[in-house]
């Protein structure tokens, strides 16, 4: 399936290899020097005098470290087929990264996580993510959940957060970088919208080893730190943006808690 149209598409392709180049920071002829061509071709790119084949555009899209739906876009601008497929993890060929996911998920237990995609939509989570959205407004837990958008939401998990302002600033931080990264126009939206939310910002301190969520739950106060897993090399839109949100205990207290309810639950 072909990468969905974004809404730079419009574009020429020499265009939108401008936008990349600036979005990191680097001149053309900084560029050219990565891409092993010469500054001026690369300006008759940019400014519509030479078309660029398939190869070069994917060739300057590696070195801008361009997402891969953003590639096919300027493939498309260009006039060439997208390189990239966009599959539906339903479909035949994704058996093996959705064996994938649900094999991690489950191995994950009793300790929460949570598959998400580009958006940070919830995709897939395993029953231990129970613990962490109890209590939650029932609006927020319909299809699409937005992973974000439950955690500070004030009818979300966010009361039950004793550090709220902490970890607000650690995931409007992580939003922050990956709208620098994308350019992603949905998330600047998503990030204009939780900035409204109560709860304030604090800065972590910089000799800290991981930013904690502190949770109250019917078990006490439970403390969790954060890991993300991703696919290596991806070639499919769909498996370059999925993400594995995974929290682990971060105190003997909490691991004990988590452990003596996931043997209760298997009993």
């Amino acid at each position: 399936m072909a990468s969905q149209v974004t809404e730079r598409t419009r574009e020429t392709p020499g265009e939108l290899i401008r936008h990349w180049r600036k979005q990191r920071h680097l001149t053309q002829q900084e560029l050219s020097i990565r891409c092993r061509v010469s500054a001026r071709h690369l300006s008759f790119i940019e400014t519509g005098r030479s078309r660029p084949t398939p190869a070069m555009i994917i060739r300057v899209c590696e070195e801008l470290d361009v997402p891969l739906r953003h590639r096919n876009d300027i493939l498309l601008a260009a006039g060439h087929a997208p390189a990239y497929s966009e599959s539906s993890l339903d479909q035949p060929s994704m058996r093996s990264v959705s064996r994938a996911l649900i094999q991690i998920l489950d191995g994950q237990m009793p300790y929460p996580s949570i598959v998400v995609d580009r958006h940070w939509d919830m995709v897939d989570a395993n029953a231990a993510i129970d613990r962490l959205i109890a209590d939650c407004d029932e609006s927020l837990l319909e299809p699409p959940v937005n992973v974000l958008r439950l955690s500070l939401h004030p009818k979300g998990v966010a009361p039950r957060i004793r550090n709220l302002p902490q970890w607000r600033g650690h995931l409007l931080s992580r939003l922050d970088h990956q709208i620098r990264a994308t350019g992603d126009p949905e998330l600047e939206r998503l990030r204009a919208e939780l900035r409204k939310y109560p709860g304030g910002v604090d800065h972590v301190p910089a000799n800290s080893l991981v930013v904690p969520l502190r949770l109250d739950t019917g078990s006490g106060v439970l403390s969790f730190f954060s890991t993300t897993t991703v696919f290596g090399t991806p070639m499919d839109v769909t498996v370059a943006e999925l993400a594995i949100e995974s929290f682990f205990p971060a105190d003997p207290e909490t691991a004990a808690a988590l452990n003596d309810h996931g043997k209760d639950s298997a009993s």
